[in-house]
């Protein structure tokens, strides 16, 4: 079998920037989606959060309802003894009697009166918890509305670049193929490290294209002989000469 034939540098450099040409083109259309399915993420855990929180104030609702329907029938229950007294009155055999059960008359009248006064406060409380409420409510209700928007604007740009993208992800699968494992993981580091992720770069107005540092006259004659790999001494970018961009689009 014969042995395959080793790669030039010029070579091993084409298709590292041909590789940088494909994945900057994923790059852009991550670019379109922008910060889309971020925001969506966050709708959705906004939304869910805002449920728990309506939840919750239902909970609150319903014991302070408890409270004053038990306040009720305090009263329904005053009101009943204080009808058995009233009967009892005209039965009474001394003042003893009478006084006794006028004592249990006022004190049920009092009960009355503070369970009244109680279900007033609470009331009070119910109606800012209903408001509450209702204020979640419309604040999900809204935000189920922009999270519709977005999810549909996201689906549109996936609908439009799903195909391009399917497409230059097979590109990037090839080209890695031709590119050694070290270079590889090198390149995919750097571009991790850079939110452009760009980790090949030419030399552009005597300038890395990354960091836009000034390259030495020397090191630009270095590049573009293309008999060794240079690396920009300030962002570690590869840097490869412009020719190799024309050559790269005429590849393609």
């Amino acid at each position: 079998m014969a042995k395959k034939k080793e790669k030039t540098v010029e070579q091993k450099l084409k298709d590292l920037y041909h590789l940088q040409l494909i994945d900057s083109e994923l790059d852009g259309i991550e670019v379109l989606k922008g910060e889309l399915p971020m925001e969506v993420a966050d709708l959705e855990d906004e939304i869910e959060g805002l449920k728990t929180r309506e939840s919750r104030i239902q909970g609150q609702i319903d014991e302070i309802e408890q409270e004053i329907s038990n306040h009720k029938a305090n009263i329904k229950n005053s009101e009943a003894l204080i009808e058995r007294y009233k009967k009892q009155l005209d039965n009474v055999k001394n003042n003893r009697e009478y006084e006794a059960l006028n004592k249990e008359i006022e004190l049920q009248e009092l009960e009355i009166e503070l369970s009244n006064k109680k279900i007033k406060e609470t009331g009070a409380k119910l109606e800012a918890k209903q408001e509450s409420k209702k204020l979640v409510e419309e604040k999900i209700k809204q935000r189920n509305e922009d999270l519709k928007l977005k999810q549909e604007e996201l689906k549109k740009i996936i609908k439009e670049t799903e195909k391009e993208e399917k497409k230059l992800q097979k590109e990037s699968e090839k080209a890695r193929k031709e590119i050694e494992d070290r270079m590889l993981k090198s390149y995919d580091r750097i571009r991790d490290n850079y939110k452009n992720g760009l980790s090949v770069v030419t030399v552009s107005r005597d300038a890395c294209g990354g960091c836009f540092n000034k390259v030495p006259p020397q090191t630009q004659l270095e590049i573009a002989a293309a008999r060794k790999i240079i690396t920009c001494e300030h962002c570690s970018r590869v840097l490869v000469d412009e020719s190799l961009l024309a050559e790269s689009v005429a590849a393609d």
